[in-house]
This record gives structure tokens, sequence and C-alpha cells, in this order.
């Protein structure tokens, strides 16, 4: 059994009864936790393996049950939703105590593929005569917290459009506590003069309070001195790089901690640091990894060699799981190794990854940071595939980023030597396949604040075989409720 605010029951022999007295049929069913008793009035829709009954509950207040067979393929999702609908009645009720003064016109957690709505994430709208307000909230159980940020932008921007008459001016929105950190940041980057935006956080007593995005200065970020590549390691290894470096398609990437990464589109298959070479290709493990000597070079070459033939535009099996998986990686590759293509301002070297460092978890984008010739640093940020937060994931770097060359540590330690970095935000450049944006991403890039010079770089189908850029897009297209709803809040 399943009712929008409560959890789910499950029926079995023992935990529920059906009574009947005259016309009054009563539905009784308790768990550990909780005891239901709701009269039934009648039946609201039936399809098989699910039934929604219109009810009565305490007080005579209308209410509405789901009695669903979750044995039944079409239920597959039934308690997911049963968890949506109980967050959605914590969530209307911290709205009503937070906006008493507006009136719930819309509260919603069905998803809206067309409009890239996430059922995850409860959406409403609120108003006041001509005045609205957008917001969005995610449970305290919820996957991912920091995606309502880009989820409840989506829904701004299309009430905005949707509602014309309305002037909507901002986004409040609802978070677990202790996960409110990085929306948070974000909120400091977005563009104040095109939307207001509020962050509550829910307390496990059921209660809410207001914070002040201000309040968030520190980041989960380090960065570590870059050493010069295989500095003190003996000649041979330096040899054994240099043969191996050769091979047509072999890419040397120096890493910041010292060591020498050998990697063929992407895949890697041999690092050398210290006095050892490990070799392997990575999709099989650090386990099989092996160290060199001088008898494993040729078969580290014929490693290197057998992954060419396989990884490449014109191989015969494309299906094979070598030439398939890490698609960001190879497409890494080619705007290393093409990167002025990308931006003809940006110096072929050095170019680093993921520097610095920062707990984002599995984010499946790729980051590199470069140098223009004029002295200012660029994010780079990969993706091979539609992914909806690319914007908001791609600014949590670029504000590390910028954090440390406030601080001067990127010269402090050795990344970029013997050339002056200017103290300009950096640039920041999302690049994927020009067919594979996310067709929400230039909205929420709208938002971005001015501060952050971002733009879209879109490469051809054909970016394996070569890469050429078929668009460029700058986040700073003005956005079309900017001016109207600036003139709505002056009347």
């Amino acid at each position: 059994m399943i009712e929008p605010g409560s959890d789910a029951i499950e029926l079995a022999p023992g935990n529920y009864q059906i009574t009947r007295r005259g016309e009054i049929v009563t539905l009784e069913a308790w768990s550990e936790t909780q005891n239901v008793v709701r009269r039934l009035r009648s039946i609201a829709a039936e399809q098989r393996g699910r039934l929604e009954i219109e009810v009565e509950r305490f007080g005579g207040r209308a209410g509405r049950i789901v009695l669903a067979d979750l044995a039944h393929p079409a239920n597959r999702d039934a308690s997911r939703r049963g968890v949506r609908l109980k967050y959605r009645e914590r969530f209307r009720h911290s709205l009503l105590r937070q906006f008493p003064d507006l009136k719930l016109i819309e509260l919603s957690t069905e998803p809206d593929l067309q409009h890239s709505l996430s059922p995850s994430y409860p959406r409403a709208f609120l108003r006041k005569g001509n005045i609205g307000l957008a917001a969005i909230g995610a449970a305290e159980d919820a996957l991912d917290p920091d995606g309502a940020l880009t989820f409840g932008l989506i829904w701004l921007d299309y009430l905005r459009r949707r509602e014309p008459r309305t002037a909507i001016r901002g986004l409040a929105i609802f978070l677990p506590e202790e996960r409110e950190a990085t929306t948070c940041h974000r909120l400091r980057y977005l563009d104040p003069s095109i939307a207001s935006y509020s962050i509550f956080v829910h307390h496990p007593d059921g209660s809410e309070d207001p914070v002040e995005p201000g309040d968030y200065t520190n980041f989960s970020t380090k960065i570590e001195a870059c050493r010069q590549a295989l500095a003190g390691s003996r000649a041979e290894l330096h040899e054994w790089v240099g043969r191996l470096a050769a091979i047509e398609g072999v890419q040397r990437r120096d890493q910041p901690d010292g060591s020498v990464s050998l990697a063929l589109r992407g895949i890697e298959f041999a690092r050398a640091s210290g006095e050892l070479l490990l070799f392997g290709a990575l999709p099989l493990g650090q386990a099989h990894r092996h160290a060199a000597n001088e008898a494993s070079v040729p078969e580290i070459v014929a490693l290197a060699e057998g992954l060419a033939e396989i990884r490449h535009a014109g191989a015969a099996n494309p299906c094979n799981p070598l030439y398939s998986r890490y698609p960001e990686a190879w497409l890494e590759s080619e705007v290393r190794g093409n990167i002025e293509e990308i931006d003809a301002r940006l110096l072929p070297c050095p170019v680093y990854g993921q520097v610095p460092q920062f707990a984002g978890g599995e984010r499946g984008i790729i980051d590199l940071l470069a140098l223009e010739r004029g002295g200012r640093l660029a994010v780079i940020e990969i993706k091979a595939s539609q992914d909806v937060h690319l914007p908001l994931q791609a600014l949590d770097y670029w504000m590390r980023v910028k954090w440390h060359l406030e601080r001067g540590e990127f010269s402090g330690r050795g990344y970029f030597p013997g050339m002056q970095l200017r103290s300009d935000p950096p640039i920041l450049l999302l690049v994927a396949p020009a067919l594979d944006f996310h067709p929400s991403n230039e909205t929420v890039l709208r938002y971005l604040s001015p501060e952050v010079p971002a733009e879209r770089i879109g490469v051809g189908i054909q970016w394996r075989q070569e890469l050429r850029v078929m668009f460029r897009g700058s986040a700073r297209k003005c956005s079309p409720f900017n001016a109207t709803s600036s003139r709505r809040s002056q009347t």
C-alpha cells in the first residue's frame, strides 16, 4: 500500500484487514512503525496489478492510496515512486511553512522527458498575483542531491516560458542537511541579475532552515607539487620510455607526481615511476600489470601495436570492447594532440589532467588544464555523450582552478614553468561531439555569472578520424527572460 507522505506498507496475512459496516468499507494496515486506517470511497483508476482508491483520512480529509502488486512487471518502480511521493508531501509542508504568502499552484514528481524534468526531484510553482517562484527539492536518500540545481534551473526556465504573464523571479532549493555545500558553491557563480536563489536544508526532525551560500567558502581540493618527469631515474628507464613514446599513436603524458604515462588513444598501457616501468592495458586492472625489464620491451611494443590495431578510426571490429570503451579518454587524446584546433589561443604544452584534484565522485567527465599564449588559464571539460549535468560539474572544477590561481599555487608549485600566469578568471571550454550536447546544457549555461567565460565547442561526429570543430557557442547569449523579468519586477 502506497500513500503520499507515508512509508509504503507491505500487505501480508496478519498485518491488514478490510471491514465493512453497512455502506462503509475500511482498510486498516500496520507495520512496525505505523498504523493506517482509511475509509475507502471509490476506485479512481484500475489496471492489471494496480488499484488507485479515493479514501477518507482522519478528520474527513480526502486522499488517495495505491494498492500495487510489486511482482507485476508494470510495478517495478512502485516502491521508488512511493518514496518520492512521501518526500513530495514533506516538500509541500516545507513550502507552506517557508512561503506562507504564496499560493502553491503546482507540485509534481512526474517525469517530463520532453522538457528534461526528472521525477527524482519534486518541483513546485508558487505564485502571488503576478509574482512567481520556482522550487525544487531533494530527499534525504536522494542518490545525487547535487543534481537538484541543474533540474531546478531547467524547471525555472521552463516555467518562465510557460507562464509569460508571471514574473518568476527566482528558485528555492531544498536539500538534505550536510549535502548543501556543493550547491552553495555553485550559486555564488550564477548571475544574480537573471534570478534570485535561496537554499533550505531539511533536518531529520522534519523541519528546515535557510542557509546563506556566501558562508560556504572552503573547497575540498588540493594541488600537489609538480615534479620533473622521472627525475633521478636511471638512464635505461628514460630510454625505454623514449622507444615506446616513438610508436605511432602513443602519447606520452608527464604527470605532476613525476611519473610518465604512456597511452594509446586514451588507454594507458605503461607507466614509468621511480625506477619501475609497469605495463599492461589499464582496462584489465592494476593486478594485470607487470614490472618491465630490457627483455620485456618488445612485449610492451607488441602490446601497444596490438592496441593500435584495435583502437583506431578504421578498425575492423568497432564492437571490440577495447575500441568502444572509454570514449572520453579517446576524445581527450584527440584534444591533447590537436589542442590548437579546439582553440588557437592555447599552447600545445604543457597540458595537465585532473589538476587540481577534488572529491567529485564518479563524474564521467575529463578535466584538462591548459594555458593561453597570453598567460590566461583554460579549463577544458571533455564529454563524449550527453550529460545534463555537464555545465555545473564543469563549474565545480573551474571554481577550484580559480581558487588555487588566486592563491598563486600553480606557479608556486611548479606548474607551467617559466610562464607568467594572468590573474583573470580561467576560460571554460566544454568540448563534446556536436550532436551529443544535452539539449538543456545551453539553458543552464545561460544562468552562469559573466565572471565565468564559458563556451561550448562541438566537434564533428567523425572525431576519431579527424578532430574538427563544427560550432562554437558562448554561454553569454542573453537570456530571453533577463530583461523581461527585470522590467516586470519594477512594475
